[in-house]
């Protein structure tokens, strides 16, 4: 069944096209994945909204999606709340609006 992640970010000052390329030109293209956006949600706001073959398709992506964020890590700001620099959600699709 089609799954999809939903990571929020928040990016320091000045860095947004540091944070940008990092998902560029493919180097987010990991295996699995379906589509991907990256969409801008505010000032220095983003949000990557994934979709995925299946549950296993996304698990068995996990290393090297936490491989690309460590690539910009320094880019984010600590979101608060005891989330850290990253606010991540995953899951089944359960309805098709277009259908």
């Amino acid at each position: 069944m089609t799954t999809f992640n939903v990571v929020r970010f928040r990016i320091k000052p000045g860095r947004e096209e540091e944070f940008l390329a990092a998902h560029r030109d493919g180097k987010a293209a990991w295996p699995g994945l379906a589509e991907g956006h990256m969409i801008r949600t505010g000032e220095r706001a983003y949000c990557l909204i994934g979709r995925w073959r299946d549950a296993e398709a996304l698990k068995a992506a996990r290393p090297e999606m936490i491989a690309t964020l460590d690539s910009f890590r320094d880019t984010l700001e600590d979101l608060g709340d005891g989330r850290g620099v990253t606010d991540a959600a995953s899951g089944e699709s359960v309805v098709d609006l277009l259908r």
